[in-house]
C-alpha cells in the first residue's frame, strides 16, 4: 500500500503565478527604494557642508528590494564620518547632513511605500 496523494487541479499554474507576483513585487520594490534612496541623496547633497564638493560628490545611492541605501565618503574622501557624526576630541561638531536628508524625506518616503503596497495588494486582488 502506497502513501496517499492529493492532486490538487491548477497547482502548478498557482505556483507559476506566484513566482511570477513575486518577480514583479521585487523588481517594484527595487525600483522604488532605488528611486527614494536617489530623492534622499540629492537632498543630502544639497545639506553637505561644501569647501572643495568632494564630499557632496561621494554621495550615492542604491536600492534593493527590502531597502535603499545612501552613503558617503570613499577612500578619497574618508573624513565623511567626522563631518556627520563629528568629533568631539578635536571640536568638530556633527553636522549629520544624511540623518537631516532623510528626516526631511520621511513622510514622502513613507508616502510612496503605502502607495506601493496599496498598488501591489490591488494587482492580487
Amino acid at each position: 500500500m502506497g502513501k496517499p496523494t492529493i492532486h490538487v487541479e491548477g497547482l502548478n499554474k498557482l505556483t507559476r503565478d506566484l513566482k511570477t507576483l513575486e518577480g514583479d513585487v521585487v523588481g517594484s520594490m527595487k525600483k522604488l527604494n532605488a528611486e527614494l534612496a536617489e530623492d534622499v541623496a540629492q537632498t543630502a547633497r544639497r545639506k553637505v557642508p561644501r569647501r572643495s564638493g568632494a564630499l557632496a560628490g561621494s554621495i550615492r545611492s542604491s536600492g534593493q528590494a527590502r531597502t535603499g541605501v545612501v552613503r558617503a565618503g570613499s577612500s578619497g574622501v574618508p573624513y565623511a564620518n567626522v563631518i556627520h557624526f563629528g568629533w568631539a576630541k578635536h571640536n568638530i561638531r556633527p553636522q549629520p547632513f544624511l540623518y537631516d536628508a532623510l528626516d526631511s524625506r520621511a513622510d514622502d518616503i513613507a508616502r510612496r511605500w503605502a502607495d506601493e503596497l496599496d498598488r501591489i495588494v490591488r494587482k492580487v486582488d
